[in-house]
């Protein structure tokens, strides 16, 4: 949504430099290069074949910005309600109870399966 404000109040030119019929440059933010026929002597003065051409893109200048008591009592509804069940999506689970957190298993004086010779295969 962003993108779209700034590009629906981005305002810039476009640049033409034609000499004759033939386009030679043209340049978007900037001056388009010249030809060099553009350079008037002092002694001679004619009428060039070279025009520059400005085209120029005007974006949005005012932005509306609308409050919540500016909508109806149906829109103030829909959206708190869909802001609330939006924000009970993230509500956490309580916290469990682990019953045998602090328990501590007896200390072990004989490796029972060395003594008994059972192992596993």
């Amino acid at each position: 949504m962003a993108f779209v404000v700034f590009f629906s109040t981005l305002s810039f030119t476009i640049e033409s430099h034609y000499c004759g019929s033939s386009l030679v440059d043209t340049a978007i933010f900037t001056k388009a290069k010249v030809c060099g026929e553009d350079i008037v002597d002092t002694t001679i003065i004619q009428k060039s074949c070279c025009k520059n051409e400005v085209n120029i893109i005007v974006g949005q200048d005012e932005l509306k910005l609308n409050n919540f008591d500016d909508l109806d009592a149906q829109q103030q509804l829909f959206l708190t309600s869909y802001i609330y069940s939006y924000v009970s999506l993230f509500v956490s689970l309580p916290k469990q109870v682990v019953p045998h957190k602090e328990y501590v298993p007896p200390n072990l004086y004989f490796d029972i399966q060395i003594l008994d010779e059972t192992f596993l295969i």
